[in-house]
């Protein structure tokens, strides 16, 4: 695929790219060039090219932390939010607006790929998800469709084509899908659960049935991010939230072969930012997926799984998210640690080491943000 088709933006990124940059971390210009430079500062991290600083985004940073979503979704559901092309722009924008982010990622969910196969889901009352019905038996597998993906998610392509056309330049877009493990386990399961255990058996009792529907939700996810990649994102994350639900013994078989198929089929055309929560010693095979990113949640020393990994690969992370319920104070002092253990690591970006919690602050997150840009 030709990005230079897809990218209104390219010959401004290639002027940017040929800064040349006298050290890993230097001093800014200024705002202006802290305005013009986020997207190609972001883009120049995934590749490991050197940065003036660390460039910033934060997973669920927009939703339920910010004032101004709680008020778009007054009196609207989280779905309509995520299907309503207009709302989902306006929401994938307000953090931008709000913090000055490096990038943007789009406002939806991991479970819209289930749905788009013909498995729906909805939201409990009491919070949790609810699928119609679980996936447990080859006949339940064979219902599963993977023909109408590109058009039953033509709400993401239309919510997109909003976000670029109102996104500033500067700005780097992510999309995003869930990792076909991690769905499998909404899908066997039939719901969230404390504890996902039936795709873990499934994996164990049966593995012609678990690959035959792996096989299929993998399929899946590559046309739902082919198609977010035609709308124009810059890079894509894979969200692998249950990682660390697998043995280290199974984790190439539950999930890093499969991730492995997702980023073959896009590393091409974008970046591709492998998430993978909990998966600890299982490096060397997060790095054999070709992503050209390995996000790190916060329970480990950033600094030690750097100096593990291909000084090709670039790292993300890994703030703990509690921390933006504390104190600013706290808060800056936390996310400078992470910045000076890292400053020698090419290929680094800022962010936590999961979502954004609900009772986040907005001055946390503004002091966090603030350090990360004011970094020498």
């Amino acid at each position: 695929m030709n990005r230079g088709m897809l990218n209104p933006f390219m010959s401004l990124d290639t002027a940017l790219r040929a800064v040349p940059f006298p050290t890993l971390y230097s001093q800014c210009s200024g705002p202006a060039s802290n305005a013009i430079a986020g997207r190609a500062r972001f883009l120049d991290a995934c590749q490991c090219k050197p940065v003036d600083r660390p460039p910033v985004w934060l997973m669920r940073q927009a939703g339920r932390s910010l004032p101004e979503y709680r008020a778009l979704k007054e009196g609207r559901t989280f779905l309509e939010l995520v299907r309503t092309p207009e709302l989902a722009a306006k929401a994938t924008l307000q953090p931008v607006e709000r913090f000055g982010f490096d990038a943007a990622i789009l406002f939806s969910d991991i479970l819209i790929v289930p749905d788009a196969m013909g498995q729906p889901y909805n939201f409990c009352e009491g919070g949790g998800v609810q699928m119609d019905y679980p996936i447990r038996t080859a006949a339940d597998i064979a219902r599963l469709e993977g023909n109408c993906i590109a058009e039953r998610l033509g709400y993401v392509s239309q919510s997109l084509g909003l976000v670029k056309s109102s996104l500033d330049a500067s700005t780097a877009l992510l999309g995003f899908a869930g990792s076909p493990w991690t769905l499998a386990n909404y899908m066997v399961e039939g719901s969230s659960a404390r504890d996902f255990t039936l795709a873990r058996a499934l994996l164990f009792e049966d593995p012609r049935l678990f690959g035959s529907l792996m096989e299929k939700i993998t399929r899946a996810v590559i046309q739902t991010l082919k198609l977010q990649i035609a709308a124009g994102v810059d890079a894509i994350q894979i969200f692998d939230s249950c990682g660390g639900l697998l043995p280290a013994s199974h984790f190439e078989e539950g999930s890093a072969r499969w991730l492995r198929k997702v980023v073959e089929a896009v590393h091409r055309d974008v970046p591709v930012i492998v998430f993978s929560k909990g998966a600890h010693g299982c490096w060397s095979t997060l790095a054999n997926t070709g992503a050209a990113v390995i996000g790190l949640d916060w329970t480990v020393d950033i600094a030690r799984i750097a100096s593990i990994l291909p000084r090709h690969i670039a790292v993300q992370g890994n703030l703990d998210p509690v921390l933006l319920t504390t104190s600013p104070k706290i808060v800056a002092s936390e996310t400078l640690r992470i910045l000076r253990s890292m400053r020698s690591r090419p290929g680094y970006i800022f962010n936590l080491g999961h979502g954004v919690p609900p009772s986040a602050s907005t001055e946390c997150i503004q002091a966090l943000v603030d350090t990360v840009q004011t970094f020498l």
